[in-house]
């Protein structure tokens, strides 16, 4: 299994960003689907966004236009820049590797948006 850690969480404003990064062992992030979740109290986990090895994304809708995911496949990391942030997004964003044998999840950070 691929080894995730997340960082970059923290406590912002409504209208901060904030950019996570996910570090991944294995050399792992050009060869698969790599993706980030997150979990709000009292929700179920849901998916924010997805990239391919080809470069292709996917967004929630509630996200689409304000956050972005993006690799880098020479530091093995995946980051997910989050613009426009709202209360809404307080959450723990899990970064998740997806692969034929099923998905691999990180540890966590902690987003946490409030005025």
């Amino acid at each position: 299994q691929v080894q995730l850690v997340e960082s970059g969480g923290g406590l912002v404003q409504p209208g901060d960003s904030l950019r996570l990064s996910c570090a991944a062992s294995g050399s792992i992030v050009s060869i698969i689907t790599m993706a980030w979740y997150r979990q709000a109290p009292g929700k179920e986990r849901e998916l924010v966004a997805r990239i391919t090895p080809d470069g292709k994304t996917n967004y929630a809708d509630s996200v689409m236009g304000r956050f972005t995911i993006s690799r880098d496949n020479a530091k093995n990391t995946v980051d997910l820049q989050m613009n426009s942030l709202k209360p809404d997004d307080t959450a723990v964003y899990y970064c998740v590797t997806i692969e034929w044998t099923g998905y691999g999840w990180g540890q966590g950070t902690q987003v946490t948006v409030s005025s």
